[in-house]
């Protein structure tokens, strides 16, 4: 089992910047993918970034790409997402996602995911 725990998110104003974490815990040594996503209308959650240094692959939406970075730090089990320029329609709550496999997807749908965090929120004031 692996627990995930988000920390990070908060409140800011249109084109400023945050950085949420994820620390991971329990059976992280064959951690594959983490990724994080948000609510999406009739899809339940949609991946805006996910990364897997096992199969050397980062993958961002397009609504995100040049805005948001994904990093790690496996001695401490973290990954990071830097979220700059910030926009309203970013306001949400972003939870983080790992797995200990790989389908070849691409880790950018929810059913590739075994562990999820209890999120945390994301508000980007006008």
């Amino acid at each position: 089992q692996v627990q995930l725990v988000e920390s990070g998110g908060g409140l800011v104003q249109v084109g400023g910047a945050l950085r949420p974490s994820c620390a991971a815990s329990g059976r992280t040594s064959s951690m594959y993918g983490m990724g994080w996503a948000r609510p999406a209308p009739g899809k339940g959650r949609e991946f805006g970034s996910a990364v897997s240094w096992s199969v050397g692959m980062i993958f961002y939406a397009s609504s995100v790409k040049g805005r948001f970075s994904i990093s790690g730090d496996n001695a401490k089990n973290t990954v990071y997402l830097q979220m700059n320029s910030l926009k309203p329609e970013d306001t949400d709550v972003y939870y983080c996602a790992a797995t200990h496999s790989y389908d070849g997807r691409g880790y950018r749908t929810v059913d590739e995911y075994e562990y999820w965090g209890q999120g945390t929120q994301v508000t980007v004031s006008s």
